[in-house]
């Protein structure tokens, strides 16, 4: 891992670490957060919608996503959950945010700059492979070597052949 990967995880999984915390520390007030919002959905959901398990949960996906990317492991799995955490949370804090006031109004803007910034930097955390090629890069140049390997086979194949026919009929 590089020095700015060792240093950069932490301190982007360090804002995740303690939002889930509180998160699961204040569920009630996560889960007023939440009600608007899990109302609409609850109707279309085959099972009803409980806000405070929901709150736990996005707190401790949070918490668990926040240390695993911190500490490096399963970097780009733990970033694409705070990725949709992230988006969720901002979307949440922005529909709740106190808009009354012109500071109400800033406070909100500014929270929602923060978490769409914290948003795209879990996003690249989630895209980075960290030196090594993706598994979709992978994938398609052993397809392509196969599609070689194939080929060259193929082209020794016929010079065999030729030459075996050349030395059947000048025999």
């Amino acid at each position: 891992m590089s020095l700015i990967r060792f240093l950069a995880r932490p301190m982007l999984a360090s804002s995740f670490v303690i939002a889930g915390l509180d998160k699961l520390k204040n569920a009630d007030d996560t889960a007023a957060q939440l009600s608007p919002i899990l109302r609409r959905a609850s109707e279309s959901l085959p099972f009803p919608a409980d806000e405070k398990m929901l709150a736990r949960m996005i707190g401790g996906a949070q918490l668990g996503a926040g240390a695993l990317l911190g500490l490096g492991k399963f970097a780009r799995f733990s970033a694409a959950v705070l990725t949709l955490t992230s988006a969720l949370n901002t979307f949440v804090e922005w529909r709740s945010a106190d808009i009354s006031t012109k500071e109400g109004r800033q406070a909100r803007r500014a929270q929602l700059l923060k978490n769409i910034s914290l948003t795209g930097g879990v996003l690249l955390a989630a895209a980075d492979t960290a030196g090594r090629p993706s598994l979709a890069w992978r994938a398609e140049h052993l397809a392509i070597d196969a599609r070689k390997a194939t080929g060259k086979q193929l082209k020794r194949a016929d010079k065999a052949v030729r030459k075996a026919v050349d030395n059947v009929v000048g025999a």
